[in-house]
């Protein structure tokens, strides 16, 4: 797919979202466009504030990325150049400044008591003015975002940063041609290239930390901490997206202690301090009065050490003098092709503050590897009664749906979008958004796609840890009816008298909740295997979330006194308390839809029976299918090297005299959990 394809796909998909889904083309292109920006790690959220204001006025802002406070003192402003042409136009330089002009008005705008206060108060444009009016002492800087469907004539990235007010404003451009580079690149993310010479004048010392090896190089070096502030100013979280903590969020005491060392001790930063763990698919080094020096980096990721790159940029942007920060750095270099495999052990390992499974947050986490497994074999029955059947398609890791299509001839592809409609693929953090609502965590959903999906990490890594069986086909078919009930409230929402645009995500997701929090109060379950069967939402569901989504839009666009932004009120646990104490009985036509007391339970324990016999085959066909000269050389390298009980030793005898003796259901569940332990000390068979 090259350019002008890959246009003409985008826009037909803007079009056919906003149609489905009745909304404005311009809203949907916003949420497309965003949702590519926040798996980059460009944004960590994407709120909707669409302002323009009367012709000639020369203003307008589209959206923001979070509440300053939250990124570290950086206010994001987005704004949109969207043409209704599948056709590949062109942003000419003049064009681009224009809007960038427009948006920094809104900002002049936002700071004028008179103006702010003309605004309707109930409309995002007055909740972001009123943001950066309240927050504007403790901004550090201003990014703006031009985001079009246009290709920039001239390859240049935004333009010259400046100031106001004291404050530097940053100018970025992402053109079609941009996000199509980011969508076609296999991490689906631009690449960070660092080019020491070229951007710092200097090269790094290194010492060697390896042995001569074809798949693996490791050094270590020490980074002024003025250099890696400098790096992080201009990537931001893009360097942090294989560390887990750049989910987290995590304000602990060691930042405290990083900022305090900063500012009063700095040349004791490198003694205090256990510096950052770093990868790279490449380095450019060279040689100089025989001591090795670093010139270039491609595709940096910092995978431990997030909180204190962050700390030393926050320190940057206070002004604090870094001329006697070091920060020292174990630098690994990593394939492209190993990069899934050994980055996030790598990270596991390496993170010992504010202790977290990284596990939980890796594409390869048995759960999620489940969950694609389920919607690669499951089909969706056919809601209008004939014989096409569906799948839907889970991503468990970002552009799986875009690499399945792309090598296919035109007819494959057709095939493949009637079996796996656009519409019925979702990612790991739509999931996290449509479970969430029915763990009633609205807020949660609220505070965007990264911290909700922190959120929901833990919360499945413990489940997962205390009875996986659990999480079985009935499982998946019943987080499939959730993303149903959660798209078709999206759409129901757009289609009321009430809905005036605006805080549809917020609305959604708290109505869900609210039903949810009604029916468990009821003591009665949701038939989710129902939903399943039928692919969507009974009329009865439909008038009860139509009726809790206008109460529900009540609550959020009257927030109590000292809060003003609508959006901001939504993240706060007090709006769940308010919305979850509101009166909002079910009708008996809905329950008499819902299981009674007790069927939901016994649901689950014929779910969780039927996934162990599954993981009996399962276990029994992998174990077959190795063959026993595989399990021959696992034996033999593991008894080698000490690994194994007298039991597991005698189930891999069992496994290496295949096929002569054919091992048991238990003994092959035995030896797939051996394997997958076996392969974490690192045998390779």
């Amino acid at each position: 797919m090259n350019v002008e394809e890959f246009s003409t796909e985008f826009f037909q998909d803007v079009l056919s979202q906003a149609e489905a889904d009745g909304l404005y083309a311009e809203d949907v292109f916003f949420d497309r466009f965003t949702e590519h920006l926040m798996e980059a790690g460009e944004i960590s959220t994407a709120d909707r504030a669409d302002y323009r204001g009367r012709s000639g006025s020369g203003i307008r802002v589209d959206g923001y990325g979070g509440d300053p406070l939250d990124t570290d003192g950086t206010l994001t402003l987005l704004v949109l150049d969207f043409h209704q042409s599948a056709e590949v136009g062109r942003l000419t330089a003049t064009e681009m400044e224009a809007i960038f002009q427009r948006a920094r008005k809104f900002i002049q705008r936002a700071l004028d008591p008179s103006w702010r206060n003309a605004l309707e108060e109930t409309t995002p444009a007055f909740g972001l003015a009123d943001l950066i009016a309240s927050r504007w002492g403790r901004i550090l800087k201003v990014r703006l975002l031009l985001l079009s469907n246009r290709q920039l004539s001239a390859r240049v990235d935004g333009r010259a940063a400046e100031e106001f007010d004291g404050c530097p404003i940053t100018h970025s451009v992402w053109d079609i041609e941009r996000l199509y580079r980011l969508a076609a690149s296999a991490e689906a993310r631009e690449n960070i290239e660092i080019d020491l010479v070229e951007e710092f004048d200097t090269t790094l010392p290194l010492l060697r930390a390896h042995l001569n090896s074809n798949d693996y190089e490791s050094y270590l070096a020490v980074v002024p901490g003025a250099m890696l502030a400098s790096i992080y100013d201009r990537w931001g979280a893009r360097l942090l997206e294989q560390n887990v903590r750049v989910f987290l969020q995590a304000r602990g005491n060691v930042n405290k202690g990083i900022r305090n060392t900063l500012e009063n001790d700095p040349q004791m930063f490198f003694a205090y301090n256990n510096g950052i763990t770093a990868t790279a698919e490449a380095v450019v080094t060279e040689t100089r009065d025989g001591e090795l020096r670093l010139r270039r980096l491609d595709d940096l990721q910092i995978v431990n050490g997030g909180q204190t790159t962050a700390s030393i940029h926050a320190a940057y942007m206070r002004k604090i003098d870094l001329g006697n920060v070091f920060v020292q750095m174990k630098l690994s270099v990593v394939s492209c092709e190993r990069i899934e495999e050994v980055v996030p052990r790598i990270s596991e390992y390496a993170n010992s503050q504010n202790r977290v499974n990284a596990a939980d947050f890796f594409a390869n986490h048995p759960y999620h590897v489940r969950m694609e497994e389920f919607s690669r074999r499951l089909y969706a029955p056919s809601p209008d009664g004939t014989f096409r059947e569906t799948r839907w398609f889970y991503e468990r890791a970002r552009g799986q749906y875009a690499n399945a299509r792309s090598p296919l001839t035109q007819a494959e592809r057709r095939k493949f979008d009637i079996e796996h409609p656009s519409a019925q693929r979702f990612t790991k953090t739509d999931l996290a958004k449509f479970l969430n609502v029915w763990e009633e965590k609205p807020h949660t959903v609220s505070l965007g796609a990264q911290k909700n999906f922190a959120y929901f990490a833990r919360h499945i890594s413990k489940e997962w840890d205390l009875q996986p069986d659990d999480f079985s086909e009935a499982y998946f078919r019943e987080v499939v009816a959730k993303a149903i009930v959660f798209r078709s409230t999206e759409k129901l929402v757009s289609r009321q008298p009430w809905y005036e645009g605006g805080y549809r995500a917020n609305i959604v997701a708290y109505a869900i909740a609210k039903l949810a929090h009604e029916v468990s109060a009821s003591q009665h379950s949701v038939d989710f295997q129902s939903i399943w069967r039928q692919q969507s939402v009974s009329e009865a569901m439909e008038t009860a979330l139509a009726e809790i989504a206008h109460r529900v839009c009540d609550v959020l666009i009257n927030p109590p006194d000292g809060i003003r932004n609508v959006t901001e009120w939504a993240k706060k646990q007090a709006c769940w308390e308010q919305v979850r104490a509101l009166e909002t009985p079910l009708s008996r036509e809905l329950m008499q839809e819902l299981l009674a007391p007790g069927e939901r339970r016994e649901q689950k324990r014929e779910a969780r029976s039927d996934q162990k016999l599954l993981n009996g085959i399962e276990a029994q066909t992998f174990v077959v299918e190795s063959g026993g000269e595989y399990w021959s050389r696992i034996h033999r390298e593991a008894s080698e090297k000490n690994l194994l009980s007298e039991v597991e030793d005698g189930v891999l005898r069992v496994a290496a005299s295949l096929p002569r003796r054919i091992p048991t259901e238990k003994q092959c569940m035995k030896l797939a959990t051996l394997h997958a332990r076996l392969m974490e000390e690192g045998i390779k068979a």
